[in-house]
């Protein structure tokens, strides 16, 4: 096998879908089972980044800000992209009667008092009554960094896909082990919901065809796959586009042209963007982080180097920039202070 063919080989099961899942990984996320019978409508005022929204029974309403209410039937599954605000009720015309902010803290819209002790049902479980004519499976990613927002960005206000669209049995499963209270079980129920979440998207984007985003369609091109794995598994090396073509079988030339074409910028802008949002993301991933390691980690000589360029990009240094992520955190977590129990 001749070298760059090991290399387009080696780079087949290296997709950028799976690098820029990354941020949007569950880790203690907040899940929970809704049964609700109507009239009901819940005003979402979580702003979090990315929300799976699952039927179990009956039908519901979700009306984002932006754009028309669309019914979600038994067994669909939808991904709601925030921070917008969105409304969730048995008929789009209903108003409000719950309001959830971040961390899951609800209240009742008419008067502000509190619902999770008022309304709770058992294990993840909040709502009216056991039997309700409504279920609604709710999973909330609550943080997000820099190096998703390529993802984030691709989406619409909401992905919904039928049963029959998504062909997975993950959620009838995840729907069981939410009853569940065993050791271990908040990182069984992080990794279910990451595979409705990646099962969705992959199919939902699978299914736009011409319309996907140039990261997702580039799979469809060897070469710029290759160059694009490449990238992702070595992002500190001091990759040329001539060195990069060479690892791939094509010309300089070539490749800059396919690559531009899919991406809409060159392979160095996109390994620089790349790098950039990588370092915000370590940058706030420890306290023990320090700039001079996070610029060896994505391939710049020295930390005024990455910190010249963070500011270009960011506005801010890396000192500044990971103060500014941390209070917001703290914000967040002061507003959901009180909050349904995981």
């Amino acid at each position: 096998m001749t070298a760059p063919t090991a290399a387009l080989a080696s780079m087949a099961g290296v997709d950028v879908l799976e690098a820029l899942l990354d941020g949007p990984r569950a880790r203690g996320a907040f899940l929970l089972r809704a049964l609700l019978d109507p009239p009901w409508s819940l005003r979402i005022e979580d702003e979090a980044p990315l929300t799976v929204l699952a039927v179990l029974r009956g039908t519901a309403w979700l009306a984002p800000t932006d754009g028309a209410p669309r019914e979600l039937r038994e067994g669909q599954v939808a991904v709601v992209r925030g921070p917008d605000h969105y409304l969730v009720a048995d008929r789009p015309d209903t108003p409000p009667s719950v309001v959830v902010y971040p961390g899951g803290r609800c209240t009742s819209a008419a008067d502000g008092r509190g619902l999770w002790d008022e309304w709770s049902l058992g294990i993840r479980t909040w709502g009216h009554r056991a039997d309700a004519s409504c279920i609604l499976l709710v999973g909330t990613y609550e943080g997000a960094g820099e190096a998703s927002k390529p993802l984030l960005n691709a989406l619409p206000a909401v992905v919904a896909l039928t049963p029959e669209e998504l062909g997975t049995p993950v959620l009838p499963v995840l729907a069981a082990e939410m009853q569940v209270e065993a050791p271990g079980q908040r990182a069984l129920l992080d990794r279910l919901l990451d595979v409705l979440l990646i099962s969705t998207l992959r199919t939902w984007f699978a299914l736009q065809q011409t319309e996907a985003p140039g990261w997702f369609r580039a799979q469809h091109d060897p070469a710029v796959a290759a160059a694009l794995g490449l990238l992702h598994q070595q992002v500190a090396h001091p990759w040329t586009v001539t060195e990069l073509a060479a690892r791939v079988g094509v010309s300089r030339a070539s490749l800059a042209r396919r690559f531009t074409a899919l991406l809409g910028e060159p392979p160095m802008a996109y390994l620089a963007s790349w790098r950039l949002a990588l370092a915000a993301d370590l940058l706030c991933s420890s306290s023990e982080v320090t700039v001079a390691s996070v610029a060896r980690q994505v391939g710049y000589g020295t930390p005024f180097s990455l910190s010249t360029a963070f500011k270009r990009e960011h506005g801010v240094s890396p000192q500044e920039y990971r103060r500014g992520r941390r209070s917001s955190e703290v914000d967040a977590a002061l507003t959901g202070s009180v909050q349904a129990p995981s």
